[in-house]
């Protein structure tokens, strides 16, 4: 009893001063990227360890599903997670610093009453394929182990696994381990008004994965023969389902292609911001992006019009897994070319800031031609009509979203609790095995103490689909230290 108390006081005596810090060596924003304290340079080897920073992390998340009528497909579900990360990065010596990072997660819920696969969007908490295989509900994984260089004027070179924040690459940190790569990352900011990034990546490992994975193949029984082969490798909720391993040897395409994505970021002409992104998978697919919008001040207000092109050029995805990214032949009947992944998608928004409120009216239309693949947590529709675990980017889908947000800043840090709510209505083409339907959000984010963190995140789920409506709640805790 005595050896217990101790401890509870050495614990609290040792996070007093974390907790009363004026400004914490790292914040979570609302998008779950972190904000780190600004690296220190050194002049030793030695000092290149010693200056260097843990940044530790405690979370746990719950996930609970309720639908509107369960049937054997449709389960109600409650799962919890439990577990942390610790990072080092290391102060910079002669333009060299490299970071490491150790996740875990142990998740708790009852597998006899709430199956593994019911589990959907709380599915991350956990490795499924190894529950199926090993029946462990724990993940330990070495998330980042990455050596950067920082020699070359105006760029950062990044070697190793890593987080990759591009427009069709994002670390998506929502669960309990991020999605994260095995690659090359090059930034550059020589040119005036610009910033470039571009990444080679030859392996990705997706949230619920404690392996790294081919970055676009599905697997199947001849992949592995262990149980639930489809989860062994990139099984993302957006991922083709017919690019399969035994579909791509039968085509003689690579199944371990790397993925060749980048931005391009200028804001040299006055109030206008331009984007451009691309990613290439050789011999598979590839996609372009085009983005403006232009800044428009007014008396204590801004306006702000934004506008998004993608187009998918397809080289041998189609013809090997077909135009519908779920890979049902069901669907494929829907599509005016089954065999062809080329495809479109334009969007238009118009975002209003008063004070410290945004509103933010978007549409996006998906051509009527293919499914849109992007299976790296990069989201096509984000910031005009994506909504939380929304997938709109199938053929012949327009979709409307309002949206409110209040108290939103880039410190990561929210005394003012942080709200975001929204309504979307998503237009589907029943031909092709979508259904409409209105979905309905509201979020909160807040800081009690600038450690310590909670969200909670709900959406209802309204479709013309059969027995298809249901809440979907997410709490979170955090815990910086």
């Amino acid at each position: 009893m005595y050896r217990k108390y101790s401890f509870i006081l050495l614990t609290l005596g040792l996070l007093t001063p974390i907790l009363m810090a004026d400004t914490p060596k790292e914040a979570i924003k609302t998008n779950n990227q972190l904000v780190y304290e600004k690296q220190k340079s050194v002049n030793s080897v030695g000092k290149m360890f010693s200056n260097g920073e843990f940044f530790g992390r405690l979370r746990s998340n719950t996930f609970s599903y309720t639908w509107e009528k369960e049937t054997a497909t449709y389960k109600d579900y409650l799962i919890s997670g439990l577990g942390g990360s610790l990072v080092y990065k290391s102060a910079r010596f002669n333009a060299v610093s490299f970071g490491v990072g150790l996740y875990y997660s142990h998740a708790f819920f009852n597998d006899s009453k709430y199956p593994v696969n019911t589990l959907t969007k709380g599915k991350d908490l956990l490795s499924r394929f190894d529950f199926v295989n090993t029946g462990s509900k724990d993940m330990a994984v070495l998330g980042q182990a990455y050596i950067d260089y920082t020699g070359i004027k105006h760029t950062k070179i990044t070697l190793g696994r890593q987080l990759v924040e591009t427009f069709y690459t994002k670390s998506n940190d929502t669960k309990m381990i991020p999605n994260t790569f095995d690659g090359v990352v090059l930034e550059n900011a020589s040119l005036p008004s610009t910033k470039i990034k571009l990444a080679y990546l030859v392996k990705q490992k997706l949230r619920d994965h404690t392996a790294a994975h081919s970055v676009l193949m599905y697997g199947d029984a001849n992949s592995t023969s262990s149980l639930r082969p489809e989860w062994s490798e990139n099984d993302d909720s957006a991922m083709h389902k017919g690019l399969t391993y035994t579909a791509l040897k039968a085509a003689g395409v690579s199944t371990d292609a790397p993925l060749i994505t980048g931005d391009l970021h200028n804001t040299s002409i006055k109030n206008l911001k331009t984007d451009l992104s691309f990613y290439y998978v050789p011999e598979l697919l590839s996609e372009l992006m085009a983005e403006a919008n232009y800044n428009i001040a007014f008396a204590g207000f801004t306006l702000t019009p934004g506008l998004r092109y993608i187009k998918q050029i397809d080289d041998k995805a189609g013809s090997i897994g077909g135009a519908a990214y779920n890979a049902s032949a069901a669907s494929l009947a829907g599509y005016k070319n089954p065999n062809s992944l080329d495809s479109q998608m334009l969007a238009a928004r118009i975002v209003l800031k008063i004070k410290n409120y945004k509103v933010n009216i978007g549409y996006s239309k998906v051509f009527d031609e293919a499914d849109l693949i992007t299976p790296w947590r990069g989201f096509p529709t984000s910031g005009y009509t994506r909504s939380m675990a929304r997938y709109n980017w199938q053929a012949n889908t327009k979709s409307y979203r309002i949206e409110l947000v209040r108290n939103a800043n880039k410190t990561g840090i929210y005394k003012n609790t942080f709200i975001q709510a929204s309504v979307l209505h998503t237009d589907a083409d029943e031909k092709k095995g979508y259904f409409d339907e209105n979905y309905y959000y509201i979020g909160f984010v807040q800081n009690p103490l600038q450690n310590l963190q909670w969200r909670l995140r709900l959406g209802y789920q309204d479709t013309k689909k059969v027995d298809g409506d249901g809440l979907d709640s997410r709490l979170e805790l955090n815990y910086l230290f």
